[in-house]
């Protein structure tokens, strides 16, 4: 599909807690691609706070939502609550059906899964719950962004801009991501190598691991307990 032709209706879905880099990376690099509209979603259009304060409005309810082209859920630390949210998720299970991409950005793939929407697919999130996938019937990847079928995931916040280039690479061709990725300036240097356990320092891995180990222990019963829902609700 040509990035100057036909038009296509991308939706986040929002919700309290969720990390603002995971949906405004992505959000940013898709609102560059010619017919490209972005709908914010939520239950109802009041203000949504995110994990570091900012208010966001939905443009767009549930219920208002008939089809997309693309949906994408975005992580964060509310996505643990959101794993138990009956309406998100028969929600997802009643657009994705008629979407040509099913995405996430970071532990907005937990959420897929908690969906039953990743079942036999190849996937990625956070490094610190990558394994969490397995939970969901998906295969997880330790890639920056990964692609199966119509499947797309990002990784950890800041691959939301990696992955949303890939999105514009599958609707249109690689030249338009490129073009879109000069025009951002997209030329990440990092000042230290320092941004995944495979290159930081075992004592920054170990230290991190450390000071988000209770947090990580809640979203692992999260997860647990969604795919415990999920089996019983497919038996």
């Amino acid at each position: 599909m040509p990035a100057s032709a036909a038009s296509c209706t991308v939706g986040f879905i929002l919700y309290p807690g969720f990390t603002q880099l995971d949906l405004f990376g992505p959000a940013d690099v898709l609102n560059r691609m010619q017919g490209v509209e972005v709908k914010l979603l939520w239950k109802n259009l009041d203000p949504v706070i995110v994990d570091r304060g900012l208010r966001i409005l939905p443009n767009m309810t549930f219920g208002q939502c008939e089809s997309l082209d693309i949906i994408c859920v975005p992580g964060g630390p509310g996505q643990i609550a959101l794993m138990d949210d009956d309406e998100t998720l028969n929600f997802l299970r009643r657009i994705a059906p008629g979407c040509k991409l099913v995405t996430s950005v970071c532990t907005g793939s937990l959420v897929l899964g908690a969906a039953g929407l990743l079942k036999g697919y190849k996937a990625t999130s956070h490094w610190t719950s990558l394994d969490h996938l397995s939970l969901f019937g998906a295969t997880p990847v330790e890639e920056r962004v990964v692609i199966d079928r119509n499947r797309i995931t990002g990784a950890g916040v800041t691959s939301g801009i990696d992955f949303a280039l890939k999105v514009v690479e599958e609707l249109s061709d690689r030249e338009t991501a490129q073009r879109i990725q000069l025009q951002m300036e997209y030329d990440p240097q990092p000042p230290y190598n320092c941004g995944s356990p495979k290159t930081a320092p075992p004592e920054i891995v170990d230290s991190v691991r450390a000071r988000l180990h209770m947090f990580q222990s809640s979203r692992r019963s999260a997860s647990e307990r969604a795919a415990e829902r999920l089996n019983a609700r497919k038996g």
